[in-house]
């Protein structure tokens, strides 16, 4: 069965994109832990990201790159932190999360529920800031 990543990939349900191309997507999580959180995903379905082949698992990274620079430039903050966990959704994901204190990516927190035009609003501002 598809992961929701994939049926967002394949536009089977919506998903806020801010960056994609042929092997990569970059969405805004709806349930961030602040504004601007996105999820780096791979378009291969595989759990964990150490089983991602290699050209596949530094191309995720050039990817998140890009889009962490695009937020940086977007969110004010002092920095984007990165995390892998991926016990969430049974598909590699990174979260890029913007910054300003530890506090901020302790994914232990409540979660925000942003307003579905605040995420369409933040959307275009990041991809307006993509290299």
């Amino acid at each position: 069965m598809p992961s929701i990543f994939t049926k967002i990939i394949n536009r089977e349900i919506p998903g806020h994109i801010v960056a994609e191309d042929d092997r990569f997507i970059a969405i805004l999580d709806i349930s961030p832990l602040v504004m601007g959180h996105v999820l780096v995903i791979p378009k291969v379905e595989k759990d964990y990201i150490f089983d991602l082949d290699d050209d596949v698992l530094s191309g995720l990274t050039l990817f998140a790159k890009k889009v962490a620079k695009a937020v940086k430039a977007t969110v004010p903050c002092k920095r984007i932190g990165l995390a892998v966990i991926g016990l969430e959704v049974p598909h590699v994901h990174i979260h890029l999360v913007p910054m300003n204190s530890m506090g901020d990516i302790n994914f232990t927190r409540p979660k925000l529920s942003p307003a579905k035009e605040e995420l369409l609003s933040l959307t275009e501002k990041i991809k307006a800031n993509l290299d």
